[in-house]
C-alpha cells in the first residue's frame, strides 16, 4: 500500500495540536506544583483547618495519618479561595458571627474514626450470663434503682443511649481526643439540664482553697457549684497576689465558652443559674458544718460562708437578695473509681510565694530543659501546654499550677482545663508572664494558630463571638457575664499572642507544629 503524502495544511493542523498538547501539560504541571506548595506553606490570612488529632500513633494506621493530612490541606486550599474571592464576608450573611464561626471549615472537618480503646467509658454486655439466657438480655443487662432513696428518680438504664440520663451521655462521649464533640446535641442539652434540674442535695466539696458545693439531682447526676462573690464589674485589687484572688462564678462560665470558641473542647460544660439559698441549700443540706454558717444579715438577706482556707468567714459572706444567689454549675467528670485521672505539675507553675521566683521566671532558656523531659519530649504534650497557656493569657488566669489527664490514655491525650475561677479578674492589665511557654519554646500547634488568626479577623472578631456565645447563658438575662472592658481585653490579648508568634517566626523555622506534634 503506498505512502500517503500529507499536504501543507494537514501538517499545520498536526503541529498546532502538538503545541496545544504541550501547553496543556505545562499548565497541568504548574497547577500541581501550586497545590503542593499551598499544602506546605502556612497561609498568612486567617484561615484553614482543624486537623483531626491523632494522639496514639500505635493505634492509627498510616492511611489514617495520610487522610488526616489530606483533610487539613483541603481545608487550607478552600479557605484561601474563600478569602481570595471575598467569600468570607458572604459566609455570615443571614447568620450571627457565632453561627458563621461554627460553620467555618476550621470547625467542620471530617474526623478520623475512633477505635474502641479511644473511648473513656463503654457500656458492655454482661459476659457472665449463659447462652440459654441470651434471649433475655438481648437489650443488654440493665441497672435499675431501688427507688428507696427519698427524692431520687426510679430509673432503669440499659446500653440503649435513650435510657441514659444526660450526665451519663456526656461521660460516654469522652474520647482520647477531646472532652466532648461540639456538634453533639448532648452538650447543649447538658447546659439546659444543669440550669433547670431540681436540686436535691448540697454539701461542701473538699479540697481547694475557697468554698464550693457539690449539688445532687434526682437522676443521680451531680454538679460543682461556685457562688457569686463579687460584682462582674469589679477588678482584682492590684495589691493582691494571684494566689489570694477571689474565685468568680462568671469566670468559670466564660472560660467554658472561650475554650469552646478556640476549638479546644477541654472544659466540662458550665452554666449560670439563680438559686434560692434557703430552699436549695440551707433546708436540704446534710452537711452540718455548712448549715451552722448560715445567718441573716442586718439587711435581711440570707447568708452563709462555709468552711475553707480563704474567705470563709462572716467578713466574706455569700448572701442572697434576700434569698436569690447567682452561681455557676459545672458538669462533673466520671467518678475516679471508673475513670482515674493523673495530676501533673505544670512546668511553668508559679512559686506561690510573695518573695521567691520560679525557675522559669529566671532562666530564659528554661524550655530547652522542658523539651528534653518526658512527656514533653514526645508527641503533643508540649503544644498542649502551650494551648493551655494561650487560653490562660486570653482570660488572665495566673493560677494554673497543675493540670490533669485521664490515666487510661497515657501520655497521648488532651489536657483537662479545669478550675478557672480566678480568670477574668483584671481587664486593664495583661500579664505577659502567662505566655512564657509560648515565648520560651516558640512552638504552637498549627490548627490553634489558624483559629487565632481567624478570630482576629473583624468578620469573626473574638470579642463579638464571645459576647454572642455568653448571651446564650441563663444569667445573661440578668446582666452581661463579661463587661465591655473584659471583652475588649480579649481582642487586645489575641493581638499580643499573634505578635509573639510572629516574633518567633522571624528567628526560627520550626515554630509551627502539626496536630501529631511534629514540626511542619
Amino acid at each position: 500500500m503506498g505512502r500517503r503524502n500529507l499536504g501543507p495544511s494537514t501538517r499545520s493542523i498536526y503541529l498546532c495540536l502538538a503545541c496545544l498538547s504541550l501547553a496543556l501539560h505545562i499548565i497541568l504541571a504548574f497547577f500541581c506544583l501550586t497545590v503542593l506548595q499551598t499544602a506546605c506553606v502556612l497561609p498568612n490570612s486567617s484561615s484553614s483547618s482543624l486537623n483531626p488529632r491523632t494522639y496514639n500513633q500505635k493505634h492509627q494506621s498510616s492511611s489514617s495519618h495520610k487522610l488526616s493530612i489530606s483533610y487539613q490541606n483541603d481545608a487550607i486550599a478552600t479557605e484561601k479561595k474563600m478569602i481570595g474571592s471575598g467569600r468570607v464576608n458572604q459566609v455570615i450573611e443571614g447568620a450571627t458571627k457565632l453561627e458563621a464561626l461554627f460553620k467555618h471549615p476550621l470547625y467542620n472537618l471530617p474526623e478520623v474514626g475512633l477505635l474502641e480503646e479511644d473511648w473513656l467509658l463503654r457500656v458492655t454486655k454482661n459476659e457472665h450470663v449463659g447462652d440459654d439466657m441470651e434471649e433475655d438480655i438481648n437489650s443488654d443487662s440493665h441497672w435499675q434503682s431501688t427507688g428507696q432513696e427519698e427524692g431520687y428518680d426510679k430509673v432503669s438504664w440499659t446500653s440503649d443511649a435513650e435510657t441514659h440520663p444526660l450526665w451519663l451521655q456526656f461521660h460516654l462521649g469522652i474520647t482520647r481526643r477531646k472532652l466532648y464533640n461540639r456538634k453533639d446535641l448532648t452538650v447543649a442539652k447538658m447546659t439546659h439540664y444543669l440550669a433547670t434540674q431540681h436540686i436535691l442535695g448540697a454539701v461542701q466539696k473538699s479540697g481547694g482553697t475557697q468554698l464550693k458545693l457539690l449539688v445532687s439531682f434526682p437522676n443521680y447526676g451531680q454538679a460543682l457549684l461556685k457562688p457569686r462573690k463579687q460584682s462582674r464589674e469589679a477588678e482584682t485589687d492590684v495589691n493582691l497576689f494571684y494566689f489570694s484572688d477571689f474565685e468568680r462564678h462568671n469566670a468559670e462560665i466564660a472560660a467554658f465558652h472561650l475554650d469552646r470558641l478556640l476549638g479546644f473542647n477541654r472544659i466540662p460544660p458550665v452554666v449560670g443559674r439563680l438559686i434560692n439559698v434557703t430552699s436549695e441549700i440551707r433546708e436540704i443540706t446534710t452537711d452540718r458544718k455548712l448549715s451552722r454558717t448560715f445567718f441573716t444579715s442586718p439587711a435581711g438577706n440570707v447568708c452563709f460562708y462555709g468552711q475553707c482556707d480563704y474567705y470563709c468567714s462572716t467578713e466574706h459572706p455569700l448572701c442572697g437578695q434576700p434569698h436569690s444567689l447567682e452561681v455557676s454549675l459545672a458538669a462533673m467528670l466520671p467518678d475516679l473509681s471508673l475513670a482515674p485521672r493523673r495530676s501533673w505539675r505544670s512546668p511553668w507553675r508559679r512559686s506561690y510565694s510573695r518573695t521567691k521566683q520560679a525557675q522559669w521566671e529566671k532562666d530564659p532558656a528554661y524550655c530547652d530543659t522542658v523539651k528534653e523531659t518526658p512527656p514533653y519530649n514526645h508527641g503533643t504534650r508540649l503544644v498542649d501546654v502551650i494551648d493551655m497557656a494561650i487560653l490562660d493569657f486570653l482570660m488572665s488566669n495566673m493560677d494554673r499550677h497543675h493540670y490533669e489527664t485521664f490515666e487510661k490514655f497515657g501520655n497521648e491525650t488532651f489536657l483537662l482545663h479545669l478550675d478557672n475561677g480566678r480568670a477574668f479578674g483584671r481587664h486593664s492589665q495583661d500579664e505577659l508572664s502567662i505566655l512564657a511557654p509560648l515565648q520560651q519554646c516558640c512552638r504552637i500547634r498549627r490548627s490553634t494558630l489558624l483559629r487565632l488568626r481567624l478570630l482576629s479577623n473583624p468578620v469573626f472578631r473574638l470579642s463579638d463571638v464571645m459576647q454572642q456565645s455568653l448571651a446564650q447563658d441563663p444569667l445573661a438575662t440578668v446582666a452581661p457575664l463579661l463587661s465591655e472592658p473584659h471583652l475588649a481585653a480579649l481582642d487586645r490579648r489575641l493581638a499580643t499572642v499573634l505578635q509573639v508568634v510572629e516574633t518567633c517566626e522571624e528567628h526560627r523555622d520550626d515554630v509551627i507544629f502539626n496536630d501529631l506534634g511534629t514540626s511542619n
